[in-house]
């Protein structure tokens, strides 16, 4: 019985997700009509054909794009992302080469989505690069269309109804894929052919414009703990974490 209700609610819940966000899309939207003018095409699979620091780095300024089963489409800038290296690195889930069920994608064709979850409730999104095992986290977003609905679904997710501000939308790996509506669905996607999901060309930043810093949440990892496999955008406000020595650091090189 206690099964039952639980479903029930979760049903009435979609139902007023689905409510919510039809309302909001017949809404003005919080967009950007500079970025409307600027759109690019979809990135191809040699984009995606790097070593892991190198896509991790050249994903910075890419844009996300998340379609909805109705047409919506949201939008984010990569801001912030963290290797992991495959099986030399500690931290990696393919750590020693280990191969599962799980992180199978991480050994898929350079440009496949891997998802896995965390604390049995939150999403986090990869994305596979060179080499066996190795991939691409992506820690935050700069949300750029579709605002209103990201900040459906993560208070929906949340449970409440303070409204989020900009920065707060998709600052940390599981919030971005909550903003999206990203779940484990999406595992050994392709990102060069997934119709639901892809990203989009942005400016380049260059390497000076580049904070290099350890990753975050990382522990029993030994030297990989201070490796700086962690990069962002310098001074923008939609980083999870600064990392104010790196920066200080950069500064003075």
């Amino acid at each position: 019985m206690p099964t039952k209700r639980r479903r029930v609610q979760a049903t009435d819940q979609e139902e007023t997700v689905e409510k919510k966000v039809s309302r909001i899309l017949n809404e003005n939207d919080s967009v950007s009509s500079k970025y409307f003018q600027s759109k690019k095409m979809r990135l191809l699979s040699d984009f995606y054909n790097k070593p892991c620091i190198e896509l991790a780095k050249s994903f910075l300024g890419q844009v996300l794009v998340r379609r909805l089963p109705d047409g919506t489409e949201l939008r984010g800038r990569i801001v912030e992302t963290e290797s992991y290296l495959g099986g030399e690195d500690e931290a990696s889930h393919s750590r020693g080469g280990k191969r599962t069920e799980r992180n199978v994608a991480m050994f898929m064709k350079p440009g496949t989505i891997y998802v896995y979850q965390i604390y049995g409730m939150y999403f986090c999104m990869n994305v596979s690069s060179q080499g066996d095992g190795a991939a691409v986290l992506l820690r935050s977003l700069e949300p750029m269309e579709g605002l209103d609905t990201m900040r459906v679904f993560r208070n929906v997710k949340r449970n409440v109804q303070k409204p989020l501000k900009d920065k707060e939308l998709c600052n940390g790996p599981s919030k971005l894929c909550q903003a999206f509506a990203i779940e484990k669905s999406f595992d050994r996607h392709d990102l060069t052919d997934d119709q639901n999901t892809w990203l989009e060309a942005g400016p380049e930043i260059l390497e000076e414009d580049i904070v290099s810093c350890p990753r975050i949440g990382i522990s029993n990892a030994g030297d990989w703990t201070r490796k700086p496999l962690r990069f962002y955008i310098k001074d923008n406000e939609f980083v999870s974490v600064r990392d104010k020595a790196a920066e200080t650091s950069s500064v003075n090189a």
